[in-house]
């Protein structure tokens, strides 16, 4: 099967998953431009599904601006709804050049597998979140265990 062959069912399935996503990029008036190619090059490696708002066409110009786009970088169109462009390319396996040996120590060279700071602060937030909840459900129990609140009277404070 070609790329840009899909199957209603597969279309419609790409349809339901698309509705909350949002454009990943723009197309104004200068068109398909190299750098908005190799951004959504770069969005369909990353993401596959992707929707693209285009500026100032009209509906003529948007579709054939679809076709041009699904050419170029080999996608299938999904959808175009309005300004609203949404393509689907299943992600390319990336080739990874072989790294050589490190010159300054005898160990071999590694793929990265490196995270990035934001991932790393994802995690912390969540770990930290996690042991939040847990601290306020145990001093929970610890404070209900065998009391019984009562209810204060008024106050003696002094004025």
């Amino acid at each position: 099967m070609k790329m840009s062959e899909l199957t209603p069912a597969q279309r419609r399935e790409l349809r339901a998953r698309a509705h909350h996503l949002n454009p990943v990029a723009s197309i104004a008036s200068n068109g398909l431009s190299p750098a908005v190619l190799a951004e959504i090059e770069r969005a369909l490696q990353a993401h596959e599904l992707i929707k693209i708002r285009v500026y100032g066409s009209e509906r003529g110009q948007r579709e054939a601006l679809l076709e041009e786009l699904c050419a170029a970088l080999d996608a299938a169109p999904v959808q175009h709804i309005g300004n609203i462009l949404v393509v689907w390319r299943e992600r390319r396996e990336e080739q990874r050049p072989v790294a050589a040996p490190a010159a300054k120590t005898n160990r071999a060279a590694r793929p990265s597998t490196a995270k990035s700071a934001a991932s790393f602060a994802a995690a912390a937030r969540r770990a930290a979140l996690a042991q939040a909840a847990q601290a306020k459900r145990h001093k929970s129990r610890e404070g209900t265990a065998g009391r019984h609140k009562i209810a204060a009277g008024p106050s003696s404070r002094k004025k």
